[in-house]
């Protein structure tokens, strides 16, 4: 009897093990996909993006919040009114989408410190998810916009929890217009902590899977530019 128990025990390790390892390869498979879906991507959406545009300020205003030396051409005045972006007037405005091999995108995240970058879907499902990360809710012009990826291995926001304090981000739309970042904190939520995540105050959330799923890695951001 005993010998049968032992048997089956062995059995049963076996068949756990193989299912590890065709769960193993299977994400592998996935990985891969994602990861050439993603460049290729990439790759056409900034082929459609005019070059980014430098960072947006008011008559007035210059880049180091100092007033500006008034103008004593109306006609400069008025050519710097006419350069003032239509999110800077509207910030409420949707943000303009590329279509994409019939998918919707707001734009590009470039993370240096993972070396990362990667194409924004317009609205999350878990389909688009397979294909780039995804915009949770919120938006670069109200300073809410929030992202959520796949923590494939080696690409998507597999690499987020490797993120610290300090390290520097951007998000271009897609009309060029360029919101740089500063991470803030990493947290950890529950996978339902849907109200923690979206009334942070933060600028920028980016956030993805733990193993298993039970948990979101969530990186806040502040906004620099």
């Amino acid at each position: 009897m005993a010998k049968k128990q032992g048997n089956i025990l062995v059995i049963i390790g076996l068949l756990l093990l193989a299912a590890a390892l065709f769960w193993t390869g299977a994400n592998l498979i996935m990985d891969r996909q994602a990861g050439a879906a993603s460049r290729s991507t990439l790759e056409k959406l900034l082929d459609t993006m005019p070059a980014p545009a430098p960072a947006p300020t008011l008559p007035g205003v210059a880049q180091d919040n100092q007033p500006e030396a008034p103008s004593t051409s109306p006609s400069a005045s008025a050519s710097a009114e006419t350069e003032i972006p239509d999110f800077i007037l509207n910030p409420e405005m949707d943000m303009p989408v590329r279509n994409i091999d019939g998918v919707d995108y707001i734009g590009v995240l470039t993370i240096p410190a993972i070396d990362l970058q990667l194409p924004v879907v317009s609205s999350w499902s878990y389909e688009y998810l397979r294909l780039a990360p995804c915009r949770f809710v919120g938006s670069a012009y109200t300073d809410d916009l929030i992202i959520a990826g796949h923590n494939y291995t080696t690409t998507h926001f597999s690499s987020l929890p490797s993120l610290q304090p300090g390290d520097v981000l951007s998000f271009t739309d897609v009309d060029g217009n360029v919101f740089t970042y500063r991470v803030v904190e990493t947290e950890t939520l529950g996978e339902n902590a849907i109200e923690e995540m979206t009334g942070s105050g933060y600028a920028l959330t980016l956030f993805t899977c733990t193993v298993g799923g039970q948990f979101r890695v969530t990186v806040r951001c502040e906004r620099l530019v």
